[in-house]
Parts: C-alpha cells; sequence; structure tokens
C-alpha cells in the first residue's frame, strides 16, 4: 500500500457528537458516490487528482509514532476519539488499514483514552478482547439501506450489508457498545425502501445517529421537492423507535426543522474517560 507521511495526527472535531478524530489513511477503496464529502473537499484542495486517486487509499506511515508525542500533550483534554471522518478505519479488505487501526485502538485505549469507530467494512473479532482493548470504546456501522442495488451503485467497495451487521451484532453480544450511522439516508426517488425494516435489523444497538443526504442532485428540493417533509417524518419515526426501546439517538443538525442540542452529546455526556480494560469475560469468538 502508497504511503505518507504527517506532522500531526490527533484533532478537534468540528461535528457535534465528536470530540477529538483521528484520520490515519488519506482516500478510502469503498469508493462511495453519493457523493463523497471528503474525497470533494480533498479534490478541492488539491491533495488529490479525482475519483481514481481517492480509491488508491495512502496510509499515514508515521501514525503511532505522532500519537507518541501528542497523546501525552492532549489527553486530559480528550474525552473521546473518533475513528474516522474522511476515511474508513476497517476499509474492506485493506489488511494493512485494519492492523493500523486496532494499534490506535489499543494505544488510546492504554492511556485511557476512549474510541468511538465507524465503519463500512467489518469489524475484526479481537476488538471482543477486552483483555486488550477498552469496554468503553464504541463500535458502529453505516448502514442507510439493506438494498444491494443501492450498495453496488453508492457503495461499491464496501462490505455486504448483512456482513457489517453481523460482526456488529457480534461485539455486542460480546457486551460492548455499538452504535449506527444511519446517515446520508437516501430520499426515495433514489431508493424505495421501508425505514422500519432497516430499524428492525438493528434494534439491538446502544444508540442511532440519523442524517439526510447532502451534496446530491437528486436528494434535493428542486428534483425531490417533498425532501424536507420526508426528512421531518424519517427522523421523527427514529426518534420514535428509540424511544420505544431505550436506544440514544441523535438527529443530524439540518435534518429536521428544529435542531435538537443536547442530543448531540451522545458520545461525550455522562461518560468517564476510564477505559477499563479487562472488566468482561470473554466468551468464544465466532464471525
Amino acid at each position: 500500500m502508497l504511503v505518507i507521511r504527517r506532522k500531526s495526527l490527533l484533532y478537534k472535531s468540528g461535528v457535534e457528537y465528536a470530540d477529538y478524530c483521528i484520520n490515519h489513511v488519506e482516500g478510502c477503496s469503498h469508493g462511495c458516490r453519493f457523493p463523497c464529502y471528503a474525497m470533494m473537499m480533498k479534490k478541492r484542495c488539491g491533495v488529490i487528482n479525482g475519483y481514481d486517486d481517492w480509491i488508491k487509499p495512502k496510509i499515514v506511515e508515521n501514525a503511532l509514532e505522532l500519537l507518541d508525542i501528542e497523546i501525552p500533550r492532549l489527553k486530559n483534554k480528550i474525552k473521546v476519539v473518533h475513528l474516522c471522518f474522511t476515511t474508513d478505519p476497517f476499509m474492506y479488505k485493506q489488511k494493512e488499514v485494519c492492523d493500523l487501526t486496532l494499534k490506535i485502538i489499543r494505544r488510546l485505549n492504554v492511556d485511557n483514552i476512549r474510541c468511538t469507530v465507524l465503519t463500512k467494512g467489518i469489524f475484526p473479532k479481537e476488538l471482543a478482547n477486552t483483555e486488550k482493548y477498552g469496554v468503553n470504546n464504541e463500535y458502529g456501522i453505516t448502514l442507510v439501506s439493506l438494498d444491494s442495488g443501492f450498495k453496488n451503485r453508492f457503495e461499491p467497495g464496501a462490505a455486504p450489508y448483512e456482513a457489517r451487521v453481523k460482526a456488529l451484532r457480534c461485539l455486542h453480544d460480546h457486551g460492548l457498545k455499538t452504535w449506527i450511522s444511519m446517515e446520508p439516508y437516501p430520499t426515495p426517488n433514489i431508493v424505495k425502501q421501508d425505514l422500519k425494516e432497516i430499524l428492525k435489523e438493528i434494534n439491538f444497538v446502544d444508540k442511532i445517529i440519523f442524517g439526510k443526504l447532502n451534496y446530491n442532485v437528486d436528494a434535493s428540493q428542486s428534483v425531490y421537492q417533498q425532501s424536507k417533509e420526508f426528512y421531518e417524518e424519517q427522523a421523527q419515526a427514529v426518534v420514535n423507535f428509540c424511544k420505544s426501546r431505550g436506544i440514544e439517538y441523535h438527529i443530524k443538525f439540518g435534518t429536521q426543522k428544529k435542531d435538537n442540542k443536547v442530543t448531540g452529546r451522545i458520545f461525550v455526556k455522562n461518560t468517564s474517560r476510564k477505559v477499563s480494560v479487562g472488566l468482561i469475560k470473554q466468551p468464544s469468538l465466532s464471525f
């Protein structure tokens, strides 16, 4: 895999539900076509030439060296570190990326820094080993559809939906906290689907984040004129579902007519920084 070097790694996030973030890979072989905001920004800034460049990820070869420098300086300020916003930490079929991610999570946990992790790949079974990784990490998958045709069109290189859910459920069954990012959720003119069927598949999770599809002409008000009403209705359905099952939730700002600022602290409110490695008895691992 191609490599790059950086001067820094940990940075303070501007996203409402995150604190600090790490992006230890440039690019992503999932090649999402929603379009991908991260790819758009990297192209606009001249970091990449275009899509073909973006889907050839480059790993940050000095990531662990940077953490050894930055963690002592920042660890008392950090509530939680998110992996990742501009790449995928468990990129499907990219072993080098996955191996480095595991080392990064371990490095953060050793210093009692909790992680939230989001992927369109498959979580490795190693994460269920709470003798090595913190029990308070929170693991999530992006899931906006169950339609394989939609996945092939918009997330061509990502893991199959069924495999994502299966791996996440396994972590849940081992006592770990799990969550779902239902963002960017598509409008009916892009794919016809029943939100209730998706929610039924992930009713075991601890948290759900729901958000609309941005930067896509087909989902815009000018093309799909009912988009505002649609997202208001779908967001309320998520809220009702979560309330009925005791699942925490957050509706991304701008999805509903009125934002709920309180739920924006879904990962940082009332939480301890203590990672507590090794407190869950280990059942057998099977993905």
